[in-house]
């Protein structure tokens, strides 16, 4: 069906629907006394059954609308939508006649990939840079000359960092916008970097820790973005694919931190000048590559799309609510369901950095001199996740099953901690790769799930405010899990360690049942909730 000939069909019910009714009824009669067209509220509802809605019906006419738009840059994709909306509110006629004069048209940049790719793969760097020590925890214990502890210490600087960072940086998001965080993470990341890049001599401990720090501040502005960029860069289809392929970015740097330090950097305890040389290869190709994506972000990264992708982010655009951190802050906590996945969402990642950082050691236990194979062994558990977030989002973008998905997840990767922690001391190196694969599957794949499911129960909340209070649980529940963890490996083996973690997952499943879905953004881009601002879909024309 040409736009023509839609629009010629649905002239009737167009018609009605600018005088204020829905086809076919008069549940939306104006009340007596108002103006045509607005309702009590002071705004006019769309129909949400799916009839044809007219540029007419936008309150202004077809010509029109395609003279304000001739000439501008087509960077839309063609199935672009107009959303009709009233924006009235008790802003008085003239309000309404200024905002419900034009429609609010939703459209898909192709940009939105640029953007996702930068976004990814910064992040990526940065997730190689937390891990780089503790895979090959071993040799820097003994190049710096310190304690197991410390090293410990250079991953735990990433979460402890975020926990006070987070709410200034939450805050700068909502405040300054995308771009400005987006820059500073990648910043921070190459500042870091380079530091990192004159501590490479033994008496320099401090001078590595410095740069990890000033890499684990450029990660408070990374890990709360993936949410925000798919909301405001990806269509309703596929915004949670979006959403996991940002955090995907961050997990392959994972992987990357554990294949490549033990091959850049082998255990020569014998040859200092020659470790030595291997770390500086390994800290100036770092520093390299995170400023070559620092200058494409000041490039490229831009702050939002020329048109809302979303009925959802056509609300929030052109009817922002007022704002207010400390009122965001506290509606996120007198959330019931948000606070439980709060809490559970904290136990699983945590559980996840915990063993990330203490795989190298897990291994070296039972498999001595096996450094490369425990590197080996954390890129399969990290790929494996990969698969299983990018598998996840897609299921999500599919069916909207959020709870049911993230409790199914939940339950597979508490079963594959359990065969993870019962076969790692069989003795037998190709066992241990398939059960941390399938424990990655499922641990490493609940991760977008967590950050969607939550912007779900908690919009119109910032995206921002809501994964960065995630993230804050998970660095916490991090560091937990590995001061007591590797206490417990240290005195009574990984077996130990291990069911520490399983228990606590387990707990994170009860906490998971609990947790009672109300997928708010969703119903908004159905229009299927009652609000006073309400976005409708109309259906694009066929091709």
């Amino acid at each position: 069906m040409t736009k023509t000939a839609a629009a010629a069909a649905a002239g009737p019910e167009e018609e009605s629907l600018a005088e204020g009714k829905a086809p076919g009824s008069d549940a939306f009669a104006p009340a007596q006394g108002e103006p045509a067209g607005k309702r009590a509220n002071g705004t006019l509802q769309a129909a949400a059954n799916g009839d044809p809605l007219s540029r007419q019906a936008a309150g202004g006419g077809a010509d029109k609308f395609d003279k304000c738009q001739a000439g501008e840059e087509e960077e839309e994709e063609p199935r672009a939508r107009l959303v009709p909306l009233l924006l009235g509110g008790g802003g008085g006629d003239k309000a309404g006649a200024e905002t419900g004069a034009r429609g609010l048209r939703t459209a898909l940049s192709p940009r939105r990939f640029v953007v996702l790719l930068i976004f990814s793969l910064y992040s990526l760097v940065n997730a190689f840079q937390w891990i780089q020590y503790s895979i090959i925890s071993n040799v820097f214990e003994d190049f710096y000359g310190v304690p197991l502890t410390d090293i410990d210490w250079l991953s735990m600087i990433y979460m402890l960092a975020y926990v006070p960072l987070i709410f200034p940086a939450a805050w700068l998001l909502d405040r300054c916008g995308l771009r400005l965080t987006a820059l500073l993470g990648a910043g921070f990341n190459a500042l870091g970097a380079w530091v990192k890049c004159g501590s490479v001599a033994r008496d320099r401990y401090w001078a590595t820790m410095l740069g990890q720090l000033l890499c684990a501040v450029a990660q408070v502005f990374i890990l709360g973005l993936p949410s925000h960029v798919a909301s405001v860069w990806f269509g309703p289809r596929e915004v949670s694919t979006a959403c996991a392929t940002a955090v995907l970015g961050n997990q392959l740097g994972v992987a990357v931190g554990f294949l490549l330090p033990p091959v850049l950097v082998p255990n020569t305890k014998n040859d200092t000048a020659l470790m030595s040389h291997n770390i500086n290869i390994m800290f100036y190709g770092t520093a390299s590559v995170a400023t070559l994506l620092f200058i494409l972000t000041v490039i490229a990264f831009k702050e939002k799309p020329r048109y809302p992708p979303s009925e959802a982010q056509a609300v929030l655009q052109h009817n922002p609510p007022e704002y207010s951190y400390k009122k965001s802050i506290m509606n996120l906590f007198k959330n019931i369901p948000f606070v439980l996945l709060l809490i559970s969402y904290g136990i699983m990642t945590g559980s996840f950095y915990s063993v990330s950082t203490l795989l190298n050691q897990m291994i070296l236990t039972y498999y001595k001199g096996e450094e490369i194979s425990a590197g080996l062994i954390g890129l399969t558990l990290v790929i494996a996740g990969m698969v299983g977030s990018i598998l996840c989002g897609l299921w999500l973008d599919y069916t909207k099953t959020y709870k049911q998905t993230t409790l199914i997840v939940y339950v597979l990767s508490f079963i594959g901690m359990i065969i993870f922690t019962f076969t790692l001391n069989l003795e037998h190196l190709f066992i241990v790769f398939i059960t941390g694969g399938a424990l990655g599957f499922f641990m490493t794949g609940y991760l977008p799930l967590g950050f969607e499911f939550a912007v779900e129960i908690t919009y119109p909340e910032s995206e921002g405010t809501s994964s960065g209070l995630l993230n804050a649980s998970a660095q916490l529940f991090g560091i937990f899990f590995t001061l007591v963890q590797g206490k417990l490996i240290s005195e009574h083996g990984p077996l130990a360690g291990n069911l520490f973690l399983c228990a606590w997952i387990f707990l994170g499943i009860i906490l998971t049942a609990l947790i009672k879905s109300d997928l708010k953004r969703h119903n908004v881009n159905l229009g299927a909730r009652n609000m006073d601002i309400k976005a409708v879909p109309v259906n694009s024309p066929e091709e």
